[in-house]
C-alpha cells in the first residue's frame, strides 16, 4: 500500500496529483487508511496527530501530492454588535472549550442549540451557514494564524 508520512504546508506552491475532501474531524489524524477523491488508496502514517489544513498537501511515498480540501459542514456564524462585543462572545465560547474559527467580523462554531441560545442570550446574532471549518489550535503548540478572513461560505451568504 502507498504510504504518506509527510505533509507539505499550504502556501508552499505545488502541483497536486489529486485531492482529498474531508471535514474538520476527518482532517485531524495521525494514522488512517484513506482514499483520495480520484481513487488513490494510501495509508496516512504521521509521527504525530495533526489537523490537516485546507491547501496542505499529503506527500505520498511515490512522490505524488494529494491536496487537502476542507469539506463544508453545518456551522453557526456568530456576530457581535461591534469588535468588543464579538471579543466578549469569543471569550464566553472559549470558556466552554468550544472550537472556533476566528474571522475578522465573526466566529464560526459547530452547530449546537445550547451555544446558539448562549450567544443570542448575550446579545449576539447567529446565522446557520455551510462552510469549511478550520478552528484555531490550542495555546500549547496548536496555534495557527488564520489569515483567510474573506473566505466565502458555501451554500449561504458571504459573511
Amino acid at each position: 500500500m502507498i504510504r504518506a508520512e509527510t505533509i507539505r504546508e499550504r502556501g508552499e506552491g505545488f502541483q497536486a496529483a489529486d485531492t482529498i475532501t474531508l471535514d474538520e474531524t476527518q482532517r485531524h489524524r495521525r494514522r488512517m487508511a484513506m482514499v483520495s477523491d480520484g481513487g488513490i488508496a494510501f495509508l496516512l502514517d504521521l509521527a504525530d496527530a495533526r489537523l490537516l489544513r485546507e491547501g496542505d498537501a499529503i506527500v505520498l511515498d511515490d512522490g505524488r501530492l494529494v491536496r487537502v480540501i476542507a469539506k463544508p459542514e453545518p456551522l453557526y456564524a456568530v456576530r457581535g454588535r461591534n469588535a468588543a462585543h464579538l471579543l466578549s462572545l469569543a471569550w464566553h465560547l472559549g470558556n466552554r472549550h468550544t472550537p472556533a474559527a476566528i474571522m475578522a467580523d465573526h466566529l464560526l462554531v459547530r452547530r449546537d442549540p445550547v451555544l446558539r441560545e448562549m450567544a443570542v442570550g448575550l446579545g449576539g446574532s447567529v446565522e446557520e451557514v455551510e462552510a469549511p471549518f478550520d478552528p484555531e489550535g490550542g495555546a500549547y503548540g496548536g496555534h495557527h494564524a488564520h489569515g483567510d478572513e474573506s473566505r466565502p461560505l458555501t451554500g449561504g451568504s458571504h459573511l
